[in-house]
């Protein structure tokens, strides 16, 4: 893990890498500053409207005011809206990462450790793209239902990058797999790694909420708020992309040992032979990996013929 960490780091300084972060912060500041053109003020306006109707709200608003911090109340509101706002900028930044740059980071990965692997193309645009937005609604669900316990203070710290780590894990580790892994591969790997690719997620999840701490500057923020805004926001990019550079090292990885310890020799392209099953429990081993029809993909018409005559022969005998 702290190896794929190291080459994950060292890639995130190739200009390929920064030049591909400028595309989603692209979209990801059009969208925002166009959002926040038409619905900023209003939403700011209803908050305030609401908190000073709210007799809980309007008291501590009073209680500022008597200690001398009046200035602060002018600020609530758009923080509110800013600490509302932030997880819909951070599951936006993931999947626009996931979409316009996994690809690409999984392609230098694999052109310059993993290019002996063979590609059984286990996971499809379709297949991720499903497998992305039904994480991201389980993941906003958790948000959600766990929002009661971000006010006990040592949880606050612990539950959101969980969540987020989950997500992380659940998305780029598909994505690392999807070009390389059969269906059974990838599934063995998310059941052995579980807590090592958790671990990479949750780790992540720290550091994509470094952006968050724009987020407390208060006053300063809503000033500066055009430039730190794009700022916050290609953190997120950046945190993303070195996120899916290390998922896709230690995922390829992780493919490479199964199918070395399998037998089946990751070193090589694979031919379309029988691969070698060690020894092991009924429903486990390489035939438990590869699916047949995989395999059966993979060879040309007249092999798979010659291999199906060659087997009825065997029967008849």
């Amino acid at each position: 893990m702290l190896n794929s960490f190291g080459r994950a780091l060292s890639y995130c300084l190739f200009p390929r890498v920064i030049g591909l972060s400028f595309l989603p912060l692209a979209i990801m500041v059009v969208a925002a500053f166009g959002l926040g053109y038409m619905y900023w003020e209003s939403a700011v306006a209803g908050l305030s409207a609401w908190l000073q109707a709210t007799e809980l709200t309007q008291s501590l608003l009073n209680w500022l005011d008597s200690v001398g911090w009046a200035s602060l109340r002018s600020v609530v509101a758009p923080m509110i809206v800013l600490f509302v706002a932030t997880p819909v900028i951070v599951v936006t930044a993931l999947l626009l990462v996931a979409v316009f740059m996994t690809p690409a980071m999984v392609a230098l990965v694999t052109k310059r450790r993993f290019a002996h692997l063979q590609k059984f193309k286990g996971g499809s645009f379709v297949g991720s793209v499903l497998w992305s937005v039904g994480s991201t609604l389980l993941a906003i669900i958790a948000l959600f239902v766990s929002i009661p316990l971000w006010f006990i203070p040592p949880l606050v710290l612990v539950v959101p990058p969980l969540i987020w780590g989950w997500l992380t894990y659940r998305v780029f580790t598909f994505d690392a797999l999807a070009e390389h892994a059969t269906k059974a591969e990838r599934e063995l790997i998310f059941e052995r790694h579980r807590l090592p690719l958790l671990a990479i997620g949750v780790v992540s999840g720290y550091l994509g909420a470094a952006p968050s701490l724009l987020w407390a500057s208060g006053a300063m923020f809503i000033a500066l708020a055009p430039l730190l805004v794009p700022l916050a926001i290609w953190v997120y990019t950046l945190v993303f992309a070195f996120s899916s550079l290390w998922f896709a090292h230690y995922a390829l990885g992780a493919l490479e040992a199964l199918r070395r310890d399998s037998g089946q020799g990751s070193a090589h392209t694979y031919t379309g032979a029988d691969p070698v099953v060690p020894s092991q429990p009924s429903g486990t081993g390489f035939d438990a990996v590869v699916d047949v029809q995989d395999v059966a993909d993979l060879q040309s018409p007249s092999e798979s013929q010659t291999s199906q005559t060659s087997q009825a022969l065997q029967r008849r005998q």
